[in-house]
């Protein structure tokens, strides 16, 4: 298992980001996985991979900072609790609602409509 997420860098540099986190991201998205800064057309990114099952990433996203509201560092299984537990979901339950019942007066009246215009 991986170390949480390491911030170093030489005296003078900025400092390199890596490991695995979850990040906390504006319009309350919460993501998972491994963590890395990249430069990408001139703007420094949070690169966020995000694992599947095994070895596979399923996905890598760019975020730039100002929309990265917390990023919490942590383990490898911590990342794939997090995700496991946001997408694990039971699967969609479908209500089947009884048809409203209408008062007779309202079922008189659309019969008569249905007469005068034939």
């Amino acid at each position: 298992m991986e170390e949480a997420v390491r911030i170093e860098g030489a005296e003078g540099e900025a400092p390199a980001l890596a490991g695995w986190a979850i990040v906390e991201l504006m319009g309350r998205r919460v993501i998972a996985g491994r963590v890395s800064e990249q430069v990408i057309a001139g703007a420094a990114l949070l690169r966020v991979d995000i694992p599947g099952n095994g070895d596979d990433v399923v996905a890598t996203q760019f975020y730039g900072g100002s929309s990265i509201y917390c990023l919490t560092p942590c383990d490898e299984a911590t990342a794939r609790k997090q995700l496991r537990d946001r997408w694990d979901l039971p699967p969609v339950v479908r209500l089947a609602l009884p048809e409203p019942e209408r008062p007779a007066a309202d079922i008189d009246a659309d019969d008569d409509r249905e007469e005068r215009t034939l």
